[in-house]
C-alpha cells in the first residue's frame, strides 16, 4: 500500500482512500497552530460587536480612516500562511461519506510503529482530526497523518505513522 494515502475501510458502505496530499485546497483544513490554543469562549456575540465598532469609532477619529486590504495583498497572505502553516482535517466528514454499518461501533487506527493497532469507540471519529501538514510541509517522516483529538488532550503527543483507519 502507497505510504502517503490512508484507507477507510471495514463495516462501510463505501471504502475510501484519503489523499492528505490534497487537503491543503480543502476549506475544511484548520490551523493546528492555533486550534488548541484558542479557547472557545461563550460571548453575547452583540456587546462584542459593539465593543469592537466603539474601538473602531474611536481609532478612526484620532488617526484617521484605514483602507481595508486589497484583495492581492489578502491572496498574498494567505499563500504564506498555505507555504509555512500547520495544517489538519476533521475526520467527521470522511467517515459520514463512506456510511458506517448500522452494527459499527468501533474504530480502529493502524499504525506502521509500535502502536500498532489504536481501538476506539466509532462515536470519537467526530472528536478526531487528521493533521496532514508540519511547517507547510507534508508529514513524510512519520505520516501520512497524526491523529489529534479535538479537546487538545494528545496535542503534543499524536498518534503517528497511521497506516490505515478499520471500522469494526
Amino acid at each position: 500500500m502507497d505510504a502517503t494515502i490512508v484507507p477507510l475501510t471495514g463495516k462501510v458502505k463505501y471504502k475510501i482512500t484519503l489523499d492528505p496530499g490534497v487537503w491543503i485546497f480543502d476549506d475544511r483544513k484548520v490551523d493546528l497552530d492555533t486550534y488548541f490554543q484558542d479557547e472557545v469562549k461563550a460571548v453575547n456575540e452583540l456587546d462584542e460587536y459593539t465593543k469592537n465598532m466603539s474601538k473602531n469609532w474611536t481609532r478612526e477619529i484620532q488617526e484617521g480612516a484605514t483602507s481595508p486590504p486589497t484583495l492581492k495583498t489578502e491572496k498574498k497572505y494567505q499563500k504564506e500562511k498555505i507555504l509555512n502553516g500547520t495544517f489538519g482535517i476533521p475526520l467527521a466528514p470522511f467517515l459520514k461519506n463512506a456510511e458506517p454499518h448500522a452494527d459499527a461501533d468501533t474504530l480502529v487506527i493502524t499504525t506502521g510503529d509500535q502502536s500498532g493497532e489504536i481501538s476506539l469507540p466509532l462515536s470519537k471519529g467526530d472528536d478526531i482530526l487528521m493533521g496532514f501538514s508540519k511547517a507547510g510541509k507534508p508529514l513524510k517522516e512519520d505520516g501520512p497523518v497524526h491523529i489529534y483529538f479535538k479537546d487538545g488532550s494528545n496535542a503534543d503527543e499524536p498518534i503517528k505513522n497511521v497506516r490505515g483507519l478499520i471500522i469494526k
